[in-house]
């Protein structure tokens, strides 16, 4: 008996089976999409009354609902505090046994139901009646409990599940999911929230990297290799292999970038009388630079374009720092 491990056999579907496959993906596709346009065409006054009390409170925005609505809800918080509203998911059993001291006054509760009538609610909104707190409703059901207590209610459009049985949630957590998202941009807007700033609450990974500034990730100071444009190659040739960067930057005497010589003029320029040229003349003037402040992200992407595998980045036309791609991939940008 051969000691070769066997491969798992995969089925090929036949024609048939893998055309009502794509069939019943497409149905539910076309489902989910017509429940968001239903959606889009729904949005009136209370969302933007919904932006202005969420953009207006001193605290967080709390968010709550069960089962499915739930899910959808953590999804919801992770997402609005990634764009810099504070927020939070309270799970509303745990808030009826101890969680409710979550929740401040200077709190706005977000609260998800598609029926609207989920009585682990309940309790939430006894408590955001007695202490004053915005109450938020996303709901199908405005009559339902959770739709007649809401001080802003944001209705879904009565939807048909892609669910055959209509039973499980799906078109009716997509436009959940959906309306989530449009009230956690419609707040970044709002309060002009930059790439700078989703930096600061994304500083780990590959996507912290993305959002770093060339500053950031250069050589500077000392690593920095340059030379005036009067020194004989003699002498510039053993400084630009010193620093070790395959790059040599030229500067006039107020330290402004002249150019700069790279492996390629050196091979342009070999000759008998090489070394006792003046770096001057051998280097490329006007070189492309790149400013600090520029993302590492943008940076990558003009390396790519250009052909160019390094930069000197300048600022006020003096060299402040040099960035080669593989500084670039390096910090995992890519």
């Amino acid at each position: 008996m051969s000691d070769t491990p066997s491969k798992p056999i995969i089925a090929s579907p036949s024609a048939t089976a893998g055309s009502a496959h794509i069939i019943s993906a497409r149905r539910t596709l076309e489902l989910e999409i017509a429940g968001l346009q239903a959606l889009e065409a729904s949005l009136e006054g209370p969302f933007s009354a919904c932006i202005e009390t969420l953009a207006g409170i001193k605290g967080r925005v709390i968010i709550t609902g069960m089962g499915k609505s739930g899910h959808v809800g953590h999804k919801i918080a992770a997402t609005m505090a990634s764009l810099g509203t504070p927020t939070q998911f309270v799970h509303p059993g745990e808030a009826s046994h101890g969680d409710m001291g979550m929740i401040t006054p200077d709190d706005a509760v977000l609260a998800l139901s598609w029926s609207g009538g989920a009585s682990e609610l309940t309790d939430i909104i006894l408590y955001t009646k007695r202490f004053g707190i915005p109450l938020i409703s996303m709901t199908s059901k405005a009559d339902s409990a959770l739709g007649q207590a809401a001080d802003i209610l944001l209705e879904l459009p009565q939807a048909k599940e892609a669910c055959p049985n209509g039973l499980a949630p799906t078109t009716s957590t997509t436009m959940q999911m959906a309306l989530g998202d449009a009230i956690a941009i419609a707040l970044l807007e709002k309060r002009g929230f930059s790439a700078e700033d989703y930096k600061v609450f994304h500083p780990g990974g590959k996507l912290g990297a993305m959002l770093a500034h060339v500053g950031e990730l250069m050589h500077k100071g000392n690593e920095l290799p340059l030379a005036p444009a009067d020194m004989l190659m003699s002498e510039a040739l053993p400084r630009m292999t010193e620093k070790s960067l395959g790059a040599l930057g030229i500067v006039d005497d107020e330290n402004n970038l002249l150019g700069v010589i790279t492996d390629g003029d050196l091979r342009r320029h070999m000759s008998a009388d090489f070394l006792s040229k003046t770096a001057g003349e051998v280097m490329t003037k006007d070189p492309k630079t790149i400013p600090p402040t520029l993302l590492a992200a943008e940076a990558l992407q003009l390396l790519n374009s250009t052909g160019i595998t390094s930069f000197f980045v300048v600022a006020d036309s003096q060299p402040v720092g040099f960035i080669h791609m593989h500084d670039l991939l390096r910090a995992g940008i890519a």
